[in-house]
Formats: C-alpha cells, structure tokens, sequence
C-alpha cells in the first residue's frame, strides 16, 4: 500500500519519524531487565529483515526464538512496532498476547497475516485495527524503518477476552512483566 507513495513524498517525510524512545519497550518498560534473548534464524539483531516478510514479499511473519525465560514465566507477549514510521508513536505491527512460553519459538508464518491463518490464536489489533501481522511496508524513499521485535516474559497469562490495542495491553502487562527481549529487523525501500 504505502510502496504507491511517491520517492519524492518519502524522502521529504524522511526526517518525520517516532523514534525508539518512544517505542513500548523504552517508553512504558524501561526499568524492566533486558534478559530474554529474541533471535530468528532469518535475520541477524540489527541486519535487514528479508522482504519476503514484508509487503514487498509473501508477507508472511518470520520465525522467531527464545531463550533465557526467568523461572516463573507463564506466558509471553510478543509486540512488533516500527520506531521509524513517520507517525507520533511507533506503528504497531503485532500484538500476540498469549504466547505459551514452551516450545521456545515459532515457525515462520505462526502469526496470522494477509492471506495467511498462522497458528496463534491470541492476536490484538494493529495500527490498522486488524488482528494480524502487518507486513512491513515503510513509504519508498523515506529511509531504514527498525522494527523492533520485543518479547516479554509475564508472571502469568493476561486474561483478556477480545483483540486489543497497543494501550489496553500496557495496562494488562503491568506489574505482570519479569523481563524483556529485543530483535531488531531493518527494511527500507530506495
């Protein structure tokens, strides 16, 4: 959708981006211990995530994996936000709540997409208000989007009933988060 902007209304938005001081991680679980490695056999912390999960590509979501869950976790949250977005606040790209903490992983496609069922049921709404994997899909020309692919480990499952956004799963995550994890994928279009 936003590879239909012109280079030229990119590039102008270019110095416009939210920033990763404002992404959930750093804005709202700062204090949080950073203890839980998030990785993916995809793509390096910090490296180019493949386009084949993005909107350029299949759009599916990619594989990911954890390690280093403090003893007590019961379950996982998994946000995906996009700290360049030309936006106030980082777009969100995926809310899973209710991620089991065992196996320590999902396969490629787990989440639901575009196109795609995935096998994770527990999934909020993302800045499209859909409750799915938005594909990364940066405006052509504005420049390197980190997405940063944050897991926390909770105490226990949220009990939620419905797909929520961004603000109603912080308040549910408080005072529930043992630690976090971060992966960092980077897209851009030229």
């Amino acid at each position: 959708m936003l590879e239909k902007i012109p280079g030229v209304l990119g590039e102008a938005l270019s110095g416009l981006k939210a920033g990763l001081d404002k992404t959930t991680s750093r804005a709202d679980f700062p204090d949080v211990p950073e203890t839980v490695t998030l990785s993916s056999p995809a793509f390096a912390d910090g490296a180019d995530l493949p386009a084949r999960f993005t909107a350029d590509g299949a759009g599916v979501s990619p594989p990911l994996a954890w390690s280093g869950l403090p003893a007590g976790t019961a379950a996982l949250v998994l946000l995906v936000e996009d700290a360049g977005s030309p936006t106030p606040r980082p777009l969100v790209h995926l809310i899973a709540w209710s991620v089991p903490p065992e196996p320590a992983g999902l396969l490629e496609g787990a989440l639901p997409g575009p196109g795609h069922a995935g096998t994770v049921e527990a999934v909020g709404r993302n800045s499209f208000l859909r409750a799915e994997w938005l594909p990364p899909d940066p405006p052509t020309g504005h420049g390197p989007h980190p997405y940063l692919f944050q897991i926390y480990a909770l105490r226990q499952p949220l009990a939620l009933a419905e797909a929520l956004g961004r603000g109603a799963l912080i308040e549910a995550m408080r005072d529930q988060v043992l630690a976090k994890g971060i992966l960092t994928g980077v897209y851009h279009r030229p």
